[in-house]
């Protein structure tokens, strides 16, 4: 095998234009996966926002139950107060130590209202929580149940793909190791910058593919002459004529069959 350095320009342009169908056809396949990939992991960390959410409710209202217990456990310490109060003010020797333990008694009594207020109020936190509890479980089966559709049609595309991707990234790879390092980068460079992905495109009715500005008719001879590697003015992309394009495209198109 001859070196990078040492092919001659016309085989420097037909790798790259090689390298450019192989690249395409994988852009193809990607195509047709299209947003597939994207919805299904937003779908997976919306589900997953779902599954926190609930713990996080599931948790608030355990902290809340407890809040209860803490108040019921207030209450019955208050009215044991309040019982041993009323107690003592049976053996008390004047009224001001019967007024003492009386406010100590109403003291007590306040202390179980604002409980019971408390209460009230904790049970209807818990029931806010609990409804949106149950609209969460709602939204998230709703969204387990179309992820699960996604996935199945990513699935499906995948398994009809997934071989062909796979040599076609190793054969793009192949190529690349037969083509000089600098025109690998500008070719990835061009790819990077250009919305098709096209860097390597042949001349067609006088213009470069996929554009309208015509180039003229000298370039076009050293384009068919195959002697240096021209690029277009406009869009930085590496030309090649239509006749070469032709034939890699014939070629190219035997070997994407067996895949």
């Amino acid at each position: 095998m001859a070196k990078k350095n040492d092919v001659t320009v016309e085989e420097k342009l037909r790798s790259l234009y090689d390298l450019q169908l192989v690249d395409s056809r994988i852009d193809e396949i990607r195509n047709v996966r299209g947003e597939l990939p994207l919805e299904v992991e937003d779908l997976e960390d919306e589900v997953a926002g779902l599954n926190r959410r609930l713990e996080k409710l599931d948790a608030d209202i355990e902290v809340i139950d407890n809040d209860i217990k803490n108040k019921k456990n207030q209450i019955e310490e208050s009215k044991s107060t309040i019982k041993k109060y009323s107690e003592q003010q049976k053996n008390v020797r004047n009224n001001r130590e019967f007024n003492a333990l009386s406010k100590e008694i109403e003291f007590q009594e306040l202390e179980i209202e604002l409980s019971e207020k408390h209460i009230n109020e904790y049970k209807a936190k818990i029931e806010q929580k609990k409804e949106v509890i149950a609209q969460t479980k709602e939204k998230l089966s709703e969204r387990e149940e179309h992820l699960k559709h996604k996935k199945s049609e990513l699935d499906e595309i995948l398994k009809e793909t997934e071989k062909e991707e796979q040599a076609l990234i190793d054969k793009s790879k192949e190529y690349e190791k037969n083509i000089e390092d600098r025109l690998i980068s500008a070719y990835k460079r061009i790819r990077s910058n250009v919305k098709n992905g096209l860097a390597v495109v042949p001349v067609e009715r006088g213009a470069s593919g996929g554009s309208f500005f015509t180039i003229p008719p000298q370039v076009i001879m050293e384009i068919a002459g195959r002697k240096k590697i021209i690029t277009d003015e406009h869009s930085g992309r590496i030309l090649v004529d239509e006749e070469l394009a032709k034939e890699e495209q014939e070629k190219m198109a035997g070997m994407f069959k067996k895949f």
